[in-house]
């Protein structure tokens, strides 16, 4: 039986952290800047981990189990 490929798109957003987390960026820090308060701005900068809802649909695109 052949190997599971990994999502292509999966692998350049998410990374696992050594005790098994993924790590993930925040959105809207990409374009339309100049609306945004300084405040959003700094705070999209930081990483976060992805929450539990979530964990199993990024954990299947990325072949984890």
């Amino acid at each position: 039986m052949p190997k599971q490929k990994t999502n292509s798109g999966a692998k350049k957003r998410f990374v696992l952290t050594g005790t098994g987390k993924v790590k993930r960026h925040h959105a809207y820090h990409s374009h339309i800047l100049t609306k945004k308060t300084k405040k959003q701005k700094r705070n999209l900068v930081h990483d976060t981990i992805v929450v539990t809802d979530n964990l199993k649909q990024v954990r299947d695109l990325l072949n984890l189990r």
